[in-house]
């Protein structure tokens, strides 16, 4: 999953994931909203809502947006059409496996605007079920190595049911069934951890590893989904190597 994380911190440091400010909040809302739905509007009570906040905090969206998406998500405030999330599964080039995670308040404007992508960059959507068994959903956090004990944080991760820890010179990924996510969680933030990321992922079960070129090709289909206003997320089957992240980084 390294490759993926790397890819995504180029694309940060780039500007291109903060090119469009309103897009970027529109998702953070979104977020809020789902959390507060799912598990109440008090973050202290709510894993998922109090890391949602805090990654809206990080990007610096106002207090009033933060607010007003916890109480959408209540119910106290009724704004906007009901939202949902889905989940599309398709194909990059290359035979590369892809569940597209959605949040959306028009299924039928999604899935079009998904296929329209997929079908511009050689993909294709897949049948429901066609895909999803490729993946496991688990817990994910990453956090950068600077300034943390390694070691300390294989013991805290495993110790909280971690199943997978892995150590890379700038980056420490940690890998957990989804049951898992809020011991770790808990155990982070009581040694004064903070992730960058933590959240329930689609992690693949096999990756497959292809040239720089192929690499770069589908990394722009992952791209262009993921500046459609209603997708989150897009996981993928694709391991991306030294050389290609080597690419990445030059261009």
């Amino acid at each position: 999953m390294s490759g993926h994380s790397h890819w995504a911190t180029i694309r940060r440091k780039k500007g291109a994931a903060d090119a469009k400010k309103g897009q970027l909040f529109t998702r953070l809302a979104r977020e809020i909203v789902l959390a507060a739905r799912d598990g109440g509007g008090d973050p202290s009570a709510n894993t998922r809502l109090q890391l949602a906040i805090d990654r809206a905090r990080a990007n610096n969206m106002p207090k009033e947006n933060i607010e007003r998406a916890i109480k959408r998500g209540t119910g106290e405030l009724k704004e906007g059409n009901a939202i949902e999330e889905v989940y599309y599964e398709g194909y990059a080039p290359n035979g590369i496996a892809l569940i597209i995670f959605a949040v959306t308040d028009n299924r039928n404007r999604a899935v079009a605007e998904i296929r329209h992508v997929l079908n511009r960059y050689g993909g294709s959507m897949a049948e429901a079920g066609s895909v999803a068994w490729q993946f496991t959903r688990s817990a994910y956090f990453s956090l950068p190595r600077t300034n943390v004990d390694a070691d300390k944080v294989f013991e805290l991760a495993v110790e909280a049911g971690a199943s997978d820890v892995n150590i890379e010179d700038e980056l420490i990924e940690i890998i957990g069934p989804v049951e898992s996510f809020n011991e770790i969680s808990k155990a982070l933030k009581q040694a004064g951890i903070h992730p960058e990321e933590a959240e329930l992922r689609m992690i693949p079960n096999n990756e497959v590893e292809l040239s720089p070129e192929e690499t770069i090709q589908v990394l722009k289909v992952i791209e262009a989904l993921e500046d459609l206003d209603d997708v989150q997320t897009v996981y993928s089957t694709l391991s991306i190597s030294d050389e290609a992240m080597a690419q990445l980084e030059a261009a």
